[in-house]
């Protein structure tokens, strides 16, 4: 039996699946299990590839695909977020590991090992001091150009699994590469060509294909994201079957650990390295949150659905701590993950339940099967995942609409390419930063008039409007501080200085909500400046948090024979006609 819907949610459960559970229904039952089948059928290829691509053992990104996703179902407030080891995530991992300072303070497990637990400790103190706004400071353009730089990386690291090379040895030397190209294994070619050309067709090929059969779009759906599972076993079947391992030197996954994970607290002693990887834990805990929940937010809110942005902190911050300790790699939500899940109709997180049992079933009995999956098969796997997130054009479109963001845009990807990710991603941000304080620095200040007939005041460059010789209307169009100050007194003299006959200046603070303590004093001193050459400055449309600061100081006694005007129309009204 299953429990019927109710009209009641109770708000005050600690666990947000209890939220769900209580209106849970056999209907949500039924899209649960169909996505549950098909998210689970692509975790598997997708935690061993991606544990390849951070340079670990196969089982750790199985592992991470177990415990730490039931317990994003728990804690989470996504519906259909998918949560288990990520690219990004694996590239960041696969960057601090290869460090040698790094590299000489334990094995890889478990420097990865603690990364996940740094990270999911990072992130639960986030949540106690309420700081999801804090990744804020990521803009967009930092992240989009952070991503398509990782993603090169990772292209650039699996192309050597897909020719069946070693690692690239020649960075600029040019002469190295022809040396280099001739040591391919053509099986391993053959073996990754004919996995990325299945993957492709099952992609928009296949899709179309099916749709003019009129077949349903969840069943296109379920069958286009089968193609990692079939090349894996169609490649798989076939390097065990002419031992290509053994007699052509196909590279394989390897024997991997049969069972669930054991849970295990050896790696806390280790004070020197959970002091070295700090840093890096940091870095990779943000952009899983922000990944994570900018995912979480795309699928919520195609259903009229709520994200807690605190509440996804606890829930990631706990699935690392977990995946810490049963041996996994750092977790976040996986973009191609949630969107198969929530495209194959999953309605809450029993989807998530579903396909870790599965996986578990898979982990406990068929780790056998997975010995002779070729590196090559895995490498197309991430490629056909990975390359959609290089986004260069998005550089130019973003250019266009702000250069400084189109800048920090650019500034991040190369940073990735050429510094490192984390100094990337720092140098995009304070580039971001300095960005806004040099516009905040020099806001929009406009220069206005009365259009005839109205009580509405425009900009003199932008419309036809009236102008009085003794009055002057400057609007603000930014919070007045220490750091644009100077630059909006400069602006008022420079304009106060072009007009002889001028008595009045009325700054309209319409859109002023702060001015700081800096700016006031600044402002004080203009008054006097201004009345030493008979201007008189006055106010209009000053807000009220702006007034309550403002009667907490001297400065209106300062800005007397000066008034503060409720509307730009009673100072106009009142001013324009004094000589």
């Amino acid at each position: 039996m299953f429990p019927t819907q109710s009209s009641k949610v109770h708000n005050t459960w600690s666990m947000p699946i209890f939220i769900w559970l209580k209106r849970y229904s056999r209907q949500d039952f039924n899209g649960d299990l169909f996505a549950g089948i098909i998210t689970a059928i692509l975790l598997v290829p997708q935690g061993i590839a991606y544990a390849m691509l951070a340079g670990l053992p196969a089982q750790v990104g199985l592992y991470a695909s177990i415990l730490p996703p039931a317990i994003y179902a728990f804690l989470g407030t996504s519906r259909t977020l998918s949560v288990g080891p990520v690219s990004i995530a694996a590239i960041m991992i696969a960057s601090v590991l290869s460090a040698p300072e790094i590299n000489a303070l334990g094995s890889p497990v478990e420097n990865a090992v603690i990364l996940a637990a740094e990270g999911g400790g990072i992130l639960l103190l986030m949540a106690v001091l309420r700081m999801g706004g804090l990744v804020n400071f990521i803009s967009h353009p930092v992240l989009t150009g952070f991503t398509s730089g990782a993603a090169i990386l990772i292209v650039c690291s699996q192309i050597p699994h897909l020719l069946g090379l070693s690692k690239l040895p020649c960075d600029f030397n040019i002469s190295c590469y022809s040396v280099y190209l001739s040591h391919t294994n053509e099986y391993t070619v053959a073996l990754g060509g004919a996995s990325l050309a299945l993957l492709l067709f099952f992609g928009k090929p296949l899709s179309v294909f099916l749709t003019m059969l009129k077949v349903r779009k969840t069943w296109i759906i379920g069958i286009g994201k089968c193609a990692p599972l079939i090349a894996v076993v169609i490649t798989t079947y076939l390097v065990a079957f002419y031992h290509l391992a053994e007699q052509n030197s196909v590279a394989i996954v390897g024997q991997i650990q049969a069972g669930f994970p054991s849970l295990s607290f050896a790696f806390i002693d280790n004070a020197v390295q959970w002091k070295a990887l700090l840093p890096s834990a940091f870095f990779i805990a943000m952009i899983a949150y922000v990944e994570s929940v900018a995912i979480a937010k795309v699928t919520a809110n195609l259903r009229n659905q709520k994200i807690d942005p605190n509440q996804e902190l606890v829930a990631l911050g706990a699935a690392n701590i977990v995946t810490a300790f049963s041996g996994g790699m750092s977790v976040a939500g996986g973009f191609s993950r949630t969107m198969v899940n929530f495209s194959a109709g999953a309605r809450t997180q029993m989807a998530t339940l579903i396909a870790v049992v599965l996986l578990s079933v898979a982990v406990m009995f068929f780790t056998d099967q997975f010995t002779h999956i070729p590196k090559a098969t895995l490498a197309a796997v991430i490629l056909v995942a990975i390359i959609p997130l290089i986004k260069l054009r998005d550089i130019v479109k973003t250019w266009k609409y702000d250069r400084g963001d189109g800048f920090a845009e650019l500034i991040t990807l190369l940073g990735v390419l050429v510094m490192g990710i984390e100094e990337g991603i720092a140098f995009g941000v304070a580039i971001t930063i300095l960005s806004f304080l040099r516009r905040t620095s020099r806001p929009h200040i406009a220069l206005v008039g009365q259009i005839a007939g109205t009580e509405h005041f425009r900009n003199v460059k932008r419309y036809q409007v009236e102008t009085w010789n003794n009055l002057l209307l400057i609007r603000i169009d930014e919070n007045i501080s220490f750091a644009n100050v100077s630059y909006i007194v400069d602006f008022i003299e420079q304009q106060a200085s072009n007009t002889r006959a001028l008595k009045h200046v009325v700054l309209i603070f319409s859109s002023v909500s702060h001015i700081d303590t800096t700016a006031c004093e600044a402002l004080e001193h203009f008054v006097h400046s201004l009345a030493g050459r008979s201007i008189v400055l006055n106010l209009a449309e000053v807000k009220g948090p702006v007034m309550d600061k403002l009667k907490q100081t001297d400065f209106l006694n300062h800005l007397s024979p000066g008034k503060v005007f409720f509307q730009t129309i009673d100072a106009v009204e009142t001013l324009r006609a004094s000589s």
